[in-house]
């Protein structure tokens, strides 16, 4: 055997032997599509608890019975130094274990709807240099809106998307982890540096994030416009704009028949607490609770930008090329002449316009400004809000099975005023950055007993303390967490674990590696208040404010029409124009933000 499958075993407690092959082969899949620096960390992990064990047990890992692996775990649990590389690894390994041991998601049923027609084409077929009036460099929320707006003018339009077009076909019949993988920048291993350090998953297709994300729909919070308007940010005549967003993404409440348990148990425990909670809203007309939003719908009917605002410019014109990176604006004597890309092959294609609007994303889009000689301002890639996010788990008598229903699906909102909103949300089996806890054998139970949980997340709004640093092909992301920041998540899981408590759980998994179980709130209270913020487990899933806007030229790259400043011709319509964080999911607020500079572009 090798060190990975020595490691599967031990670490995941697998006996059986066609179990451990599956997974191993799942978890060298996962590995083939990360990034070499996370691809190489994964095997070193390996490979150093394989020696560990020589050292310790005179044998390599797969050399050892099951109780010899329970006791290396153990030992290697004891020491802090190996307890953060195993606590690491478990994420790849979890996410094969879930795919390949827990039950397979139900066929899917009928669509909701056809995939539409979409005039795209990958850059391979595409010439070496053609001209439009307009590029769109990435094809999400901000991209798309932006699009459709300048083809509904009558302006040509060429979008360049880094990712490929996914079809319904795909969501139906390859597997979640397949799905996963392909659908994800890195393998869905992005990863922002920091202490603790905070996983940032970014879709990378055509549609974006908007194909991956949970279908919530949060209004920008009234209190977070006055916050912008005071900084110049064109927020007048917001609420109509949110409201033609709403209409095109057919948002409405979540329907109750398919929430599922998870959300109903979310519900019944904030209603004993007497809390505000309800099934949040939704773009997802025809939504029948699959729980697969984060690896693209297979019904096709959560609605993203894929589904709508990209055809309907299509209508007008538009057109797509997929599998295209934009390597650089191209500019002549201050002013923006077109946009180079690069096909996977390695090749270069020009498309010459006058007006190029930049949508690659918050932590894609200073590298694309850098590329191009364009980042010269001292705030640009600074002041980066990731939306910091942790989960828990609660234990329950009956089977919850929190992945059958809809993935996220109810809002509790008792503690928005404090920049805290907590979610029921759920994932395909194993696609939780939830830890399990325990390893080798006591692992392998939590993971046979996962249908018995019901999951919960929080997430804050966060001081702007990330940055975007690189200028080529891969960002190098930092993001430390502020002091205040970590004692509001610190709030949030003391609440969830409330909720949780409130709604009939036998236990509460924190996630907190020294305390990972917990049986009553006066227990969690001590866990979360003694846990070091280095100790808790974070994702995040809404970078913004990379590329401010504001009339203040010293502290905002962007102007308040959307203009980058330096340059004539270039517009910047993503999540990193965004002020400050819009302490909600952000779709609605990105697309109502790329309509207002869209409409000012001549």
């Amino acid at each position: 055997m090798s060190a990975l499958t020595g490691t599967v075993a031990t670490l995941l407690g697998i006996e059986d032997a066609g179990d451990l092959a599956r997974v191993t082969a799942g978890a060298e899949t996962i590995a083939g599509s990360l990034p070499a620096p996370a691809r190489l960390g994964l095997r070193t992990g390996a490979g150093t608890l394989d020696v560990l064990a020589r050292l310790t047990t005179g044998h390599a890992l797969d050399g050892l019975d099951a109780d010899a692996r329970d006791a290396f775990c153990a030992r290697v649990a004891a020491r802090p130094s190996t307890a953060r590389i195993v606590e690491m690894m478990k994420i790849p390994l979890l996410l094969a274990a879930g795919t390949e041991l827990l039950p397979a998601p139900p066929p899917p049923r009928g669509l909701a709807r056809p995939d539409p027609v979409l005039d795209c084409a990958p850059s391979a077929e595409w010439p070496g240099c053609t001209t439009a009036d307009a590029v769109v460099v990435g094809s999400g929320a901000g991209g798309a809106m932006a699009a459709r707006t300048l083809a509904r003018r009558g302006m040509s339009v060429i979008v360049l998307e880094e990712g490929r077009r996914f079809t319904s076909r795909e969501f139906r019949e390859r597997p979640p982890l397949e799905r996963f993988l392909g659908l994800y920048r890195d393998g869905g291993a992005t990863v922002a540096l920091g202490r603790p350090p905070v996983l940032l998953p970014e879709g990378r297709a055509v549609g974006g994030s908007t194909v991956v994300n949970s279908g919530t729909c949060y209004r920008t919070p009234d209190h977070v416009l006055r916050r912008w308007a005071d900084t110049g940010a064109p927020v007048e005549g917001f609420g109509a704009r949110l409201d033609e967003v709403e209409a095109t993404l057919r948002v409405a409440p979540q329907p109750m028949g398919p929430l599922g348990r998870n959300g109903l148990l979310a519900l019944a425990g904030a209603e004993r607490l007497g809390w505000r909670a309800a099934p949040l809203r939704r773009n997802a007309p025809g939504c029948v609770g699959s729980a697969q939003c984060a690896v693209g719908c297979p019904h096709n009917a959560k609605y993203g930008v894929h589904l709508n605002a990209l055809p309907q410019a299509c209508e007008e014109g538009a057109r797509i090329v997929t599998e295209a990176r934009a390597e650089r604006i191209l500019v002549e004597r201050g002013t923006a002449t077109g946009v180079r890309a690069r096909r996977p092959d390695g090749t270069f294609f020009e498309i010459l316009a006058p007006r190029i609007v930049v949508a690659a994303g918050a932590t894609q889009t200073p590298l694309l400004l850098r590329r191009s000689g364009l980042g010269g301002h001292p705030e640009l890639g600074r002041g980066m809000a990731v939306h910091p996010a942790t989960n828990i788990a609660g234990r329950f008598a009956e089977p919850v099975v929190s992945w059958s229903g809809v993935m996220q699906s109810v809002g509790i909102e008792e503690l928005r005023a404090d920049g805290i909103l907590i979610e029921a949300t759920a994932t395909p089996p194993g696609m939780s950055s939830f830890p399990l806890p325990g390893l080798g054998r006591s692992l392998r139970r939590e993971l046979a007993d996962a249908g018995r949980l019901a999951v919960l997340g929080a997430m804050i709004a966060d001081a702007p303390s990330g940055r975007v640093h690189g200028a080529r092909h891969r960002a190098v992301l930092r993001y430390d967490l502020a002091r205040e920041d970590a004692a509001r998540l610190r709030r949030a899981i003391v609440a969830m674990g409330r909720v949780l408590f409130a709604a009939g759980a036998e236990e509460v998994l924190t996630g907190l590696a020294r305390r990972p179980v917990v049986r009553d709130e006066a227990e969690l209270t001590r866990a979360v208040a003694m846990a070091p913020a280095a100790d808790l487990h974070l994702a995040a899933f809404h970078p913004t404010g990379t590329a401010k806007l504001g009339a203040d030229e010293a502290v905002a790259p962007v102007a308040p029409s959307g203009r980058l400043r330096g340059v004539r011709g270039v517009h910047v319509v993503d999540a990193s124009v965004l002020p400050s964080c819009p302490e909600v999911n952000p779709q609605l607020t990105i697309m109502a933000m790329a309509l207002s500079i869209a409409e000012g572009i001549e």
